[in-house]
């Protein structure tokens, strides 16, 4: 017989979202300190891009599971 899995609990795809949501918010902090540090360009453009893209992932999974903000 085929065993039965449970999908992911409320509780289970709360943390996940905030697991993604600090990995945005500090890649967030981390482009802002190195471009005021540094202020290298291309390094700067670069971590906008990744800031951007883990956004982007933490939104769309708040949206897919019904996450209010």
């Amino acid at each position: 017989m085929a065993k039965t899995t449970k999908g992911k609990g409320r509780k289970d795809v709360r943390e996940e979202s905030r697991k993604k949501g600090l990995l945005a918010g500090g890649s967030a902090v981390v482009t802002g300190v190195a471009a005021a540090t540094i202020g290298f360009v291309p390094m700067t453009i670069a971590g906008v891009g990744a800031t951007g893209f883990f956004t982007y992932r933490w939104i769309k999974h708040r949206a897919k599971n019904g996450i209010r903000f």
